[in-house]
């Protein structure tokens, strides 16, 4: 076998390939071509925004939302503590209501003895009169034959 190469011929495309022609371009209605001129002068862009404004305003909204949260918490635990001591000290109240209480019925359950050992004795008929205007409040009950 022989080293030698074929000559290479490049495929005629106009006969081998399938695709369609395109029509050729052609102006569009109220285009350039229709006023008579190709180019206009047009404003330039206007530049684009920065982001800075944004992120600031993004930033100070989160500041301000952790500052809101901060200060919420620490008002909610002031009153925490603040609860907590008024309830303890409406327990002691209350402990010192009850043994006030308790003292009063003592008192209450000796009294009769201790008038009998001062030489008291009970009244028969109390008849009582208001000070304030003079006035008998309560008479004695009339005797019934």
């Amino acid at each position: 076998m022989s080293a030698l190469r074929a000559p290479a011929v490049a495929p005629d495309r106009r006969t081998t390939t399938t695709r369609p022609r395109r029509a050729p371009l052609t102006a569009l209605p109220g285009g350039a071509a229709e006023r008579g001129r190709r180019l206009d002068v047009v404003r330039a862009p206007l530049q684009s925004a920065s982001g800075v404004p944004f992120y600031v305003l993004c930033a100070s909204i989160l500041a301000a939302a952790l500052l809101a949260a901060l200060l919420l918490n620490t008002t909610m635990a002031r009153g925490s503590y603040e609860m907590a001591r008024l309830q303890k000290e409406v327990g002691q109240v209350a402990q010192d209501v009850q043994e006030r209480q308790a003292e009063l019925r003592a008192a209450q359950a000796s009294l009769p003895q201790r008038a009998q050992q001062m030489g008291m004795v009970p009244a028969e008929n109390p008849t009582m009169f208001s000070v304030a205007t003079g006035e008998v409040v309560a008479a004695p009950p009339a005797e019934q034959p």
